[in-house]
């Protein structure tokens, strides 16, 4: 018996570091029957959060991890959302070249938040950090502004739903 083919795609959340992204891809994994991918989860669950010197390299090891199986996934029939920042425009561009390589369908959803939101949600999330309410990591002033410097915002033609 042959198997039909289902078409799926892969959802590519973009965003600064606590503007929303996981929210947002719960929504859509309830929405659309989906599945999630994010790197900080299974960084998280496998590693925990002290990766020291290596972080860098794990996560590198995790994201393309990801990306194969993401594939995998979607070519199963299954939409896929991504649930990391994209934060470099350069790591934009080789999403979208590797998935239109791999033959599927994908889009860019872009999650922006003003300042003021933005060190509101750092509040609210370390705050449930430091009360045990949440396992996710803890941003401090430091990375705060570090993960700022990285993050290069995407113009209006990059992304396919600008939330």
């Amino acid at each position: 018996m042959k198997k039909e083919k289902k078409r799926a795609k892969v959802i590519r959340t973009c965003g600064r570091i606590c503007s929303g992204k996981s929210t947002y891809a719960q929504r859509l994994k309830e929405q659309l029957c989906g599945v999630i991918l994010s790197i900080d989860e299974l960084m998280l669950d496998i590693l925990g959060g002290d990766t020291g010197d290596r972080h860098d390299e794990f996560v590198s090891r995790t994201e393309k991890y990801l990306y194969k199986k993401s594939v995998e996934i979607a070519k199963a029939g299954i939409v896929v959302i991504l649930d990391w920042g994209f934060w470099k425009k350069s790591d934009r561009d080789f999403a979208r070249s590797f998935y239109r390589e791999n033959g599927i369908d994908c889009e860019f959803h872009y999650i922006s938040v003003d300042d003021d939101e933005w060190k509101r949600r750092i509040e609210k999330r370390n705050a449930e950090v430091r009360n045990g309410r949440s396992d996710a990591y803890f941003i401090d002033e430091g990375l705060a502004a570090k993960f700022e410097s990285l993050f290069e915002a995407p113009d209006k033609g990059e992304m396919d739903i600008w939330i």
